[in-house]
């Protein structure tokens, strides 16, 4: 008994340990845990824009509308399917490059390959996973950018208001010029985005359908027509930043 003990002890202790670790990093069913969230945890996405095209961040602080496009981008940038199942447990949150930093070429086939590839218990399945992610994309798309409406709209009012503000320090204005821009790229790079996973999400359903026909793929085709409509005609578009052409990768 005491031999059998000591064997299990040491197993005991790397149960243990990998929950710790779980605990630490990622929250239940891959949400992010609460500690490792804050109100200004997307604030990046400003930063990263800006720099990507070689221009600075604002130093202003995040009104609530601007931070609340930037939380409701996030879901929208990261890939799906773009996390292991092992970050579901082991943290699921990452700051992204912008488009225009990234120098690999999108590859529309990325996501129906691992949709393909990753174990499912049936090909069913693999449609219900499909037909869930562009259904998130179209729930998401009127918050999003009845959030960018809202932003645009007062960056316009902030752009004109600049002229008449009395003793406006060159500092306030580069860091208000430089959050107008920011805005307006974040909802350049979701627009990106959007773009890419209706081609994706085509090239994975055209897969699925000649290598496991199903009923299921009539509602799929459905679901990524309403996106790809939605997508082609978004209600705003960030501009360039003061005349900087900015190109669209892939």
């Amino acid at each position: 008994m005491p031999d059998t003990i000591r064997q299990i002890r040491p197993v005991i202790s790397a149960v243990l340990l990998a929950a710790t670790l779980g605990a630490c990093s990622g929250g239940d069913f891959g949400r992010t845990r609460e500690s490792m969230r804050s109100d200004d945890m997307h604030r990046w996405l400003g930063a990263e824009v800006t720099s990507s095209v070689g221009l600075k961040p604002s130093q202003f602080q995040l009104t609530d509308e601007e931070r609340q496009l930037r939380d409701l981008a996030y879901p929208m940038i990261e890939p799906p399917l773009s996390r292991p199942a092992w970050k579901s447990v082991f943290g699921d949150y990452k700051p992204l490059p912008s488009p225009w930093r990234q120098k690999i070429v999108f590859d529309r086939t990325m996501y129906g390959r691992t949709l393909i590839d990753e174990p499912h218990r049936s090909h069913s399945s693999r449609y219900a996973q499909l037909i869930e992610d562009v259904r998130n994309d179209v729930t998401r798309f009127e918050p999003f950018f009845g959030s960018a409406i809202r932003v645009i709209d007062l960056d316009r009012k902030r752009d004109a208001s600049m002229a008449r503000v009395s003793a406006l320090s060159p500092k306030e204005r580069d860091d208000a010029v430089a959050r107008m821009q920011e805005n307006s790229l974040i909802v350049q790079w979701v627009q990106q985005c959007l773009e890419q996973r209706v081609s994706s999400y085509r090239w994975a359903l055209e897969r699925l359908v000649i290598q496991a026909p199903d009923v299921m793929a009539a509602d799929a085709d459905r679901l990524i027509g309403e996106l790809a409509a939605q997508t082609a005609n978004p209600p705003v578009q960030g501009q360039p930043p003061y005349g900087r052409a900015v190109v669209s990768k892939g």
